[in-house]
């Protein structure tokens, strides 16, 4: 092995314009171990950097696969060895994806200007390099985690950049999502007190109460505020005219066009009439003041049973709301519609205040994270009430003259299930409100943090506007292709790394990292309650009956 210097342990003979490609210096093939901060390191392991160094150049890559390759060897009159099929060795090969480089003052720049040529030097990586690279954002203090290969080597993001510029947190199920979103918002609380983030909790994981009814949760209640999505009650009056058609009429009824029509005449005329003591604004039909939908469903009635004559001559819509009306009538009997159709606490066009006061923690109790709770709310009910979520949340801050100083995360877990990239769904509502602050959201401080195991699943729009990738182990070939689609193509090859993370290590990549990194993230304190159920503890000393009533129970009253 050549001795030019001690941190050297192959070079280069292949250089693309995306990948590199390595011979390490052992002669019978086998990777070298060195010695980093007194504890040996095995060099050329997946996910780790390496210095490529060729006259001014100094180059930062990571290893992507690591390989033996077998070279037919002969002996030649003069003794030597030549190239041959009739004798082999091994030799040790790694592809390596070019990161970035270190200029003459010793600063990291991401991208390359100068490549190096085949015979380039490859070197292991010391602590002072890596200081090099992720000394950027230390000042800021907003670590998520340490390198797997150097366990003292913590890596930090830069804030303002992660949620501005949007994030997807993706992976397979069981990768340690939970555990890596409990992480980002425990993290971002504790470095920048002033933070508002709401979260979108489907699974009732981050807020739960034991059987002894005792409260507990992954961030600390006293600056925590809980709502049962119910309970919250986003009334039916916030929607917008588009909203109001895709939860009262159906696309495919052959009258729908005049029932949009005289939707759009009746529910203008309505927010006017009880709305005649706001002063200084021009009433519209999407407006977020309160209407009667008692009264609604009366003008639409009234319109549908019109006769003149006794009875003789039918009016000009008689008969075209038939099933509107009993779409409507059905909504409003529907008990799991109460908290929409019925609100106890949003009766007035005043109650908007409180609500979003609840909604971004400016409300009686001061709160940097609002966890809204969705386990309690049936599935069909949960892609309106999203909808309405990111339509706060951006309408919020839109209106928010103070926008740049106060801005909004906003946290949408299992994100497939009401974002989805198909078009022409129940879905549709809740697509296109988080689509708007994907695409629009970070011109007025409104950030969109995305949690999914099935990314295919997901709005392209929205993936397409998100600037960080957290990956976690992901293996299906088919969402591998697809996250490779959608990260820069110099870092495509990195995609191949994560069907090699183990639980909670993450792939972080975009420009809120100095570096695409492989990162074991700190674990959460406290965790989640998201834990798998322990098959063979249940099923060796688990309950032998259960109150089978009480789950029948729970079930009518749509309550968990």
């Amino acid at each position: 092995m050549p001795t030019s210097s001690p941190t050297r342990f192959g070079r280069i003979v292949d250089v693309q314009e995306s990948r590199l490609i390595a011979v390490i210096d052992t002669e019978d093939g086998v990777f070298p171990v060195a010695e980093v901060e007194g504890k040996p390191v095995p060099l050329g392991q997946l996910g780790s950097y390496v210095v490529v160094r060729q006259l001014d150049i100094e180059l930062i890559a990571m290893v992507v696969r690591a390989y033996q390759e077998e070279r037919g060897l002969h002996l030649a009159p003069d003794g030597a060895m030549r190239g041959s099929s009739s004798h082999f060795e091994n030799r040790g090969m790694v592809n390596l994806v070019p990161l970035g480089q270190v200029d003459k003052n010793g600063v990291f720049h991401r991208g390359v200007i100068a490549f190096p040529t085949p015979g380039a030097e490859l070197h292991y990586i010391l602590p002072h390099e890596l200081d090099i690279l992720f000394k950027k954002y230390v000042a800021k203090g907003y670590e998520l985690g340490y390198l797997p290969s150097l366990a003292t080597k913590g890596v930090c993001l830069d804030p303002s950049t992660l949620f501005a510029r949007h994030i997807a947190i993706l992976g397979q199920s069981g990768s340690g999502k939970s555990w890596g979103v409990t992480t980002l918002i425990q993290r971002a609380v504790a470095a920048m007190p002033n933070a508002h983030i709401i979260l979108l909790d489907l699974h009732g994981e981050y807020v739960w109460q034991d059987d002894a009814g005792t409260v507990h949760s992954a961030f600390p209640l006293e600056i925590t505020n809980y709502f049962d999505a119910r309970d919250l009650e986003i009334p039916y009056w916030l929607f917008t005219y588009s909203e109001l058609i895709d939860l009262l009429i159906d696309p495919n009824d052959d009258k729908a066009p005049t029932q949009k029509a005289f939707l759009r005449e009746v529910l203008l005329a309505l927010r006017k009439k009880d709305n005649k003591e706001i002063e200084g604004i021009q009433i519209s039909i999407d407006s977020p003041v309160y209407f009667s939908m008692i009264e609604l469903y009366q003008q639409f009635k009234k319109a549908n049973e019109q006769t003149t004559d006794f009875g003789k001559v039918k009016g000009p819509l008689y008969g075209q709301f038939d099933e509107f009306l009993v779409k409507l009538q059905s909504r409003f009997n529907d008990v799991r519609y109460d908290f929409l159709f019925k609100p106890k606490q949003r009766k007035n066009s005043a109650s908007l205040v409180s609500l979003l006061e609840d909604f971004v923690g400016l409300g009686k109790k001061k709160a940097q994270i609002t966890v809204i709770d969705f386990s309690h709310v049936p599935f069909d009910v949960r892609p309106m009430i999203s909808a309405q979520v990111g339509r706060l949340a951006f309408e919020f801050n839109y209106w928010n003259p103070r926008s740049s100083e106060f801005p909004l995360l906003l946290v949408c877990e299992e994100a497939h299930n009401y974002i989805p990239r198909e078009i022409g769904t129940q879905y549709d509502a809740a697509r296109r409100s988080m689509e708007r602050i994907a695409k629009e959201g970070r011109k007025y401080g409104v950030g969109l943090a995305v949690v999914s195991q099935r990314p295919h699943e997901l709005s392209e729009t929205v993936l397409a506007q998100c600037g960080n990738f957290i990956c976690f182990r992901i293996t299906n070939p088919a969402d591998q292709e697809y996250i490779r689609s959608l990260v820069p193509d110099a870092e495509s090859d990195l995609v191949n790394i994560l069907s090699a993370l183990g639980r909670g290590e993450i792939l972080a990549l975009g420009e809120a990292i100095p570096i695409p990194t492989r990162i074991r993230m700190h674990r959460p304190n406290p965790e989640p309650h998201s834990g798998d159920v322990d098959y063979f503890q249940q099923w060796k000393h688990g309950p032998k009956d259960i109150d089978v009533g009480s789950i029948v129970n729970r079930w009518r009253r749509q309550g968990r």
